[in-house]
């Protein structure tokens, strides 16, 4: 239900208090702080009790009806918190920032921060090996600027595009947390099941865009990328301004704004990143991905790094070179090895930093930074050993490959990374004063910082944890002064501490005694000294967490001095766990070292699908692809489960391998660079958007005819099967014919309609090749291997043999074979 819509004054003052602060956040669910739960109303408790499976109960009554309410304990709220977030929700919290003591009427609450899907910072809302992205985008017809924000790692990144396609392609690359679009955008069907908010025109003016960013970035930079870029810096400016409501704060921190060109990058649209299953498979799991089978890094922040590469291979041939060339140092010497022990001791630095940053770091996180920067010169000794040693002349190619060469392996390439890797003496020191090494959750609990790090602390917590020796202290102190033996020293809660004296020796007491209380049998005194003490014992405790937290404050500030530096080395960590990664991959899966050049071309000897390879039992069969200026498309013929599909699959991962600086499963591998990989493979039907199988492939198809280039990797398998022969066959040869003379592109195309491979005899740039299997009694074995020419038979009966069709209906499919064939 809604909140009752009668005037403020009719209800309590402390839902008043509430609908003023619900007002201000319509769209959110408000955690409303009160004492030691979050308490939700109204219909922000009836959702919250479906979403949660918790009881829906009522708080009395406002304006003469129930008030329904909800609620979780603060200190499991996290758990709570993170279940509302995977269902794309945005959390309001409001906390108790007033003193309930000195309160008159309900104690002041302020939302301190909103909790949205693509803002998360927490560890306990976010996947370790997963970025978490908000994205904004404003378009112009079919022009689009974005602004990609990861909050989790200060990340800025602004870039434009000029067509859909490319934008979906860029969405399935980021997979955005959250979506912010201005409220005429139309194109919902791009951003469909991804969530999204809408915000006002406005939010995205330019004008406003510029002087929304110009204190966090240099004034100059802003107006050359204002007018170069005018829709990326709208919607940076969109999302600057959101981080700022989102986090309650101005955000100084985020000084870096990275500017991306597509053209830097492959282009791999949505379709073909699934059906590579680079980071997901077909069913939308992790497992058997070629993410899977090359993430062995050992720090998240190099996992996310890692999946980051994976998603968005290289075009720039310098910045490939330079990868392969460290993997190849560090795998030649085995550096992998030894850098296995200081990089597991480092933790999430990436987003412990991040939270320093934004001043929401817990004390645990300190200790993990801590841990984290300890480990730091173990880490820069290792590189600085193998590196002199190698530059002072050791012979690290004795047994030299035909990829390997003494300039390959050259040091040069860790370089950047080993003096970008810095250490932090002091930090460490400061940290390892400061922090228990055991902390409790949270600094408002107290009991964070250690023993002999504060004075005023350590007095504070003494007062507070030893008065009773104190007490003891001074009434042996004063019996000796006094020379009162009846003398005492108590304390109640209505009087506090006092000195008492029998009646009989109440008269004896000294002039500085003051009475407090009279009983029947004693008089009660206060001194001056003792009242000193009562207020300070009293307050101590409130006093030493107030201390404790200036302390903590003072802390994340010296932290925050060193952020830049602290950010510059969690990268340079991140890149050389990537790094060592993929060197130990390469040992293990006795990759090569692909040879990269400008020149467009495929030679692969014995390339291998790197994810069949490493999950089944039995050997894998190699095969052989030549692709140049003058043999540009392969038609391959043979069986289904012959392995047409996974040859072509393998082709686009040892370049999509090779592109991101990695090496591939092949014996020998050089690839010219590719701009865009395009794949048509598999069926599946658009039953929501009212689309069928054919249509989906037509679609797909269509899109690969308007954007492949002569620099684009194709691949296709079995167009134009969903509709009759005719059609399909008279379609797959023009599609085919249109590729190889007007894209001229590289493409590999498998098929069922042995009509194609005549085609080379028109097109001197196509060739055949085909899978090979051996047809015997007992049925058909697959050879796996790809020959030279085609192979007009499709063994299909054979296949559906293998697949158990009963007998009855294989003996009349012959049958109507036979007649077909001889019509």
């Amino acid at each position: 239900m809604q909140p009752n819509p009668t005037p403020l004054i009719a209800h309590t003052p402390m839902m008043q208090q509430y609908l003023n602060i619900k007002a201000q956040h319509p769209n959110t669910l408000l955690f409303y702080r009160m004492g030691d739960f979050y308490e939700l109303f109204f219909t922000d408790a009836v959702k919250a009790a479906k979403l949660l499976g918790i009881t829906l109960t009522s708080r009395g009554a406002s304006a003469g009806e129930p008030i329904p309410m909800a609620g979780v304990p603060y200190h499991a709220a996290e758990a709570y918190i993170a279940k509302l977030i995977k269902q794309g929700e945005t959390i309001a919290i409001c906390e108790q920032i007033g003193d309930p003591a000195t309160s008159k009427g309900p104690v002041e609450r302020k939302v301190m921060r909103i909790i949205t899907p693509g803002t998360l910072t927490d560890e306990a809302f976010l996947d370790a090996r997963r970025d978490n992205i908000t994205l904004a985008i404003y378009h112009q017809r079919n022009n689009y600027g974005l602004a990609i924000l990861n909050l989790s790692a200060l990340s800025f990144t602004i870039l434009e595009l000029q067509d859909p396609h490319v934008l979906q392609s860029e969405l399935e690359r980021l997979q955005p947390a959250e979506i912010l679009i201005a409220e005429k955008f139309s194109q919902f069907d791009l951003i469909a099941n991804i969530p999204h908010k809408t915000c006002p025109t406005w939010d995205f003016d330019l004008e406003s865009a510029q002087q929304n960013l110009q204190p966090q970035f240099p004034t100059a930079m802003l107006a050359q990328l204002a007018q170069d870029m005018p829709l990326a810096i709208a919607a940076a400016g969109c999302m600057l301004n959101y981080v700022k409501i989102t986090q309650q704060k101005t955000l100084p921190q985020i000084n870096t704004l990275t500017i991306e060109y597509c053209a830097d990058n492959v282009l791999i649209d949505k379709h073909s990143r699934k059906n590579l299953e680079l980071t997901e498979n077909l069913r939308g799991q992790q497992q058997h991905t070629l993410l899977s089978v090359l993430d062995n890094t050992i720090t998240p922040m190099g996992a996310r790094m890692l999946a980051r590469w994976l998603v968005n291979p290289l075009r720039n041939l310098q910045l490939i070179t330079e990868r392969l060339t460290a993997v190849k140092f560090i795998k030649t010497l085995q550096l992998y090895k030894p850098l296995h022990k200081p990089l597991t001791a480092i933790k999430d630095m990436e987003r412990i930093i991040s939270r320093v940053a934004l001043g929401s770091a817990r004390p645990k996180d300190l200790v993990q930074l801590k841990l984290s920067l300890q480990a730091i010169p173990e880490l820069q000794a290792i590189l600085t050993l193998n590196t002199n040693t190698t530059s002072a002349g050791i012979n690290i190619t004795a047994a030299p490959t035909a990829n390997t060469t003494s300039a390959d392996l050259t040091p040069t390439a860790l370089d950047k990374l080993q003096h970008s890797i810095l250490s932090f003496p002091e930090l460490c020191t400061l940290l390892a004063s400061a922090v228990l090494d055991n902390p409790p959750t949270l600094i408002r609990d107290g009991g964070v910082i250690s023993p002999g790090f504060d004075a005023e602390l350590d007095k504070l917590r003494n007062l507070s944890q030893n008065s009773s020796q104190y007490l003891m202290d001074l009434e042996l102190e004063q019996r000796k002064l006094t020379g009162l033996a009846t003398l005492k020293v108590g304390y109640n809660r209505v009087h506090g501490y006092y000195i008492e004296i029998s009646k009989a020796q109440s008269k004896q007491a000294p002039k500085e005694y003051i009475r407090r209380q009279t009983l029947k049998n004693a008089e009660r005194f206060i001194t001056p000294e003792l009242k000193v003490f009562e207020d300070a014992v009293l307050s101590s405790q409130a006093k030493a967490l107030a201390r404790e937290k200036y302390l903590y404050e003072q802390l994340l500030l010296n932290l925050q001095i060193q952020i830049h530096a602290l950010k510059t080395t969690t990268n340079a960590i991140a890149e050389l766990d990537v790094l060592a990664c993929l060197a130990e991959r390469a040992d293990k899966f006795n990759w090569c070292c692909p040879e990269l050049t400008t020149t467009p071309g495929f030679t692969i000897t014995a390339g291998r699908h790197p994810v069949i390879e490493a999950v089944q039992q039995e050997p894998f069969i190699p095969n052989d692809l030549h692709l140049d200026a003058n043999r540009k498309m392969l038609i391959i013929t043979g069986p289904n489960m012959g392995g047409k599909s996974t040859y072509m699959r393998q082709t686009a991962l040892c370049t999509i391998l090779a592109q991101i600086g990695s090496f591939v499963p092949a014996s020998t591998a050089k690839i010219g660079i590719v701009d865009k990989i395009f794949t048509r493979i598999g069926s599946s039907d658009d039953l929501a958007g009212g689309r069928s199988t054919f249509m989906v492939e037509m679609t797909e198809a269509a899109n690969i005819l308007c954007h492949a280039t002569a620099q684009s990797l194709v691949l296709l398998d079995e167009i134009g099967r969903g509709t009759s022969t005719y059609d399909g066959l008279a379609l797959a040869w023009a599609i085919a014919q249109h590729l190889a003379c007007n894209n001229k592109c590289f493409t590999l195309f498998a098929t069922h309609f042995f009509e194609l491979s005549k085609l080379p005899n028109e097109l001197n740039c196509v060739a055949n090749v085909h899978v090979s299997a051996t047809e015997h009694a007992a049925g058909i074995t697959f050879l796996h291997q790809i020959k030279p020419g085609a192979l007009e038979k499709s063994f299909g009966l054979q296949v559906a043999r293998l697949a158990n069709i009963p007998a009855a209906v294989i003996a009349t499919a012959q049958q109507k074979l036979l007649a077909l064939e001889e019509a």
